[in-house]
């Protein structure tokens, strides 16, 4: 029973949004923009303060030297890609040699010379036949390899990227499940989704797709300069002489486009909310004949991002033609003094489209390294917010060295407690109370006083701000916080159901449970019946939400889900608000069977629902008149 001693003011004045809630007690759109000022602060479980504006930004090489690191369980296979791409650069320098032997040795007489008068056997260069014959077959074989070692690296990426994304997806996931409602309610989901969905990638994109063709290409590239210079130096210094401009044109693009490549995020995250509000409140939208406004309001949202995308390749295309006529211009640079020192006699005609051969090469990875630069914007983009979001802390923690919680024997009691959404808008203020073990306890009170929101703390999904509330003499923030929610069973107004088959959904806190007590639980939540007149019985599917079935059919099923977790401690959310009288009737008897020797929490509006409660707890604002809570037996 509660204790006569303890009843203190339970809420300040309520102000608009103070308390999120469902739609049946506090709104939570109300309290999520009363909770999005840039500034606000919510006191964690440690007492502590933490921001919820955004974390300052980060510099681009610690979010590269990040992005490394949550990729070193796949080091040795990146090392194994690194080693295969680095191929590339020798494979490149042979590419050109077939040819100056055809012009030099075959078509100008010369003979072989270095490395080539080692390698090729004598019996090839007796004959400019069979040289010829030489170099159409070199030719075909470097192709081949330069072929097989594109294609090879191609599907070594692929694999090492998506493996990563999808652990970094996963753990992403992992975290945002650890958020508290708050975080949610203050972020919403569709930006937490574009994150894990659509952010995470450019993690294993940087580590894999970015660094290496950037590595690669610098290694290509200094074996490109050292072949040309000891060809023609003069011709190594005329090829060189664009780098600055290409290293000024990525440097100025890079510093405008970090921020346009936030903006797009931005933008795309919003379109995505739409979809996502408009999805799952298909049946307001219906109902309200609203589907052309949100439309509107999508297509609306939808092509500023498209606008903005737009701008994007705009600029993008601008610099990938700047870049490209940077290079022409330094080919022909090198044309024009390559031809020169053919006609002073200086260099080869084989050699001169030997070095264009190889400035073209070099080229290749400086343009490569300049797109990098400029495509590594909207990587560091993503996973700045990535890491923003992995960085967030929950405000509701678990102790160090907290205590593990077998079953508990339900006295609950609350101690000066108090909790606000905002600063200086307490929800509730100094409530205290003790609940024996096995007392069914009725909370009644107006929209707004704080009943969803005191259930809502007795399993840590948000923490007081003072005082405390014990579970057996202990604080409940010194458990682990998965025992201590194994204690609750909790059903809501509106029953919660997964798209999968009604056994699942009864076996859903109970995985492991066997058939014989899935069907147990159902005959006592009064559900076997319909179950059994299904077609496929309990491997019927339920559909998103559970929409193919009635309201009562689901609230059954919630009910056969709380007699399976079988947990000692009960929250009942108006659970019988969204059925008839008589299906409210058979769904009371069950929970009176339900009720027997665990202690219950009832949120009700109807006072006839609390009739079978020992007590009744009524909150009010303390605008109203007097103490915010008073006891009824």
């Amino acid at each position: 029973m509660i204790t006569k001693r303890t009843f203190l003011p339970s809420t300040q004045p309520v102000r608009s949004g103070a308390e999120p809630t469902e739609d049946h007690h506090d709104d939570p759109e109300t309290a999520r923009q009363s909770r999005r000022e840039p500034q606000t602060k919510r006191p964690t479980a440690q007492g502590q303060h933490r921001p919820t504006a955004r974390p300052p930004a980060r510099s681009d090489l610690g979010l590269l030297r990040r992005a490394l690191g949550e990729a070193r369980t796949y080091r040795r296979r990146i090392i194994a890609l690194f080693a295969l791409s680095l191929l590339a650069a020798p494979l490149a320098l042979l590419g050109p040699v077939p040819l100056k032997m055809a012009v030099d040795n075959v078509l100008g007489l010369q003979p072989l010379s270095g490395l080539s008068d080692a390698l090729i056997p004598e019996w090839f260069q007796a004959s400019t036949s069979r040289l010829l014959w030489l170099a159409a077959v070199l030719q075909v074989l470097i192709v081949l390899l330069i072929q097989l070692q594109s294609a090879t690296s191609t599907v070594w990426t692929t694999s090492i990227v998506e493996r990563l994304s999808l652990e970094f997806r996963a753990r992403l996931l992992q975290h945002a499940q650890r958020m508290s409602f708050a975080f949610h309610d203050e972020r919403g989901t569709a930006d937490s989704i574009y994150r894990i969905q659509y952010d995470a990638p450019a993690i294993s994109n940087l580590a894999v797709m970015t660094m290496i063709p950037f590595i690669t290409s610098a290694f290509t590239l200094v074996a490109m300069v050292y072949v040309v210079v000891t060809i023609d130096w003069q011709l190594a210094v005329v090829a060189l002489a664009i780098s600055p401009a290409l290293y000024l044109l990525a440097r100025g693009y890079q510093q405008r486009m970090r921020p346009r490549y936030r903006e797009v995020k931005r933008l795309e995250s919003s379109a995505l909310a739409v979809v996502q509000e408009v999805l799952t409140s298909f049946r307001v939208v219906k109902s309200f004949g609203t589907e052309d406004r949100e439309n509107r309001r999508y297509e609306t949202r939808s092509w500023e991002s498209a606008q903005a995308r737009i701008q994007l390749a705009v600029a993008e295309g601008a610099f990938g033609v700047l870049i490209s006529v940077i290079a022409a211009i330094g080919t022909a640079l090198v044309l024009y003094v390559g031809v020169r020192n053919v006609q002073a006699g200086v260099l080869t005609l084989g050699a001169l489209l030997l070095v264009l051969a190889y400035v073209g090469q070099l080229y290749t990875p400086l343009k490569t390294i300049s797109r990098k630069v400029a495509s590594l914007q909207n990587q560091l983009t993503s996973a700045g917010r990535v890491f923003d979001l992995i960085d967030e802390l929950p405000e509701v923690l678990e102790r160090p060295n907290a205590q593990p919680l077998d079953r508990a024997h339900g006295n609950i009691q609350l101690v000066n407690v108090s909790f606000s959404y905002q600063p200086e808008q307490p929800v509730l203020s100094g409530l205290s109370f003790e609940v024996e073990p096995g007392t069914k306890l009725g909370i009644a009170g107006q929209t707004g006083t704080g009943k969803t929101t005191l259930v809502g703390l007795l399993t840590r999904f948000y923490d007081v701000d003072s005082g405390s509330i014990q579970l057996d003499g202990t604080d409940i923030r010194d458990y682990r916080l998965k025992d201590l929610r194994a204690q609750f069973a909790i059903m809501p107004q509106e029953p919660l159901l997964f798209s999968t088959s009604i056994r699942e959904n009864i076996a859903y806190a109970r995985p492991g449970a066997s058939m014989a007590e899935i069907v147990d639980a159902a005959q006592a939540a009064g559900a076997a019946g319909f179950i059994a007149a299904l077609p496929e019985g309990y491997d019927t599917l339920v559909g998103e939400r559970g929409m193919h079935l009635s309201g009562g059919e689901r609230q059954r099923i919630s009910l056969a889900r709380a007699f399976l977790k079988d947990a000692p401690i009960l929250i009942l959310d108006e659970p019988t608000s969204s059925v008839d009288l008589d299906t409210e009737a058979e769904i009371m008897d069950a929970l009176a069977a339900l009720m027997d020797q665990r202690t219950t929490f009832m949120i009700a509006h109807r006072l006839s629902t609390l009739q079978s409660c020992d007590v009744i707890l009524r909150l009010r604002a303390l605008a109203e008149n007097g103490p915010g809570a008073e006891r009824s037996d």
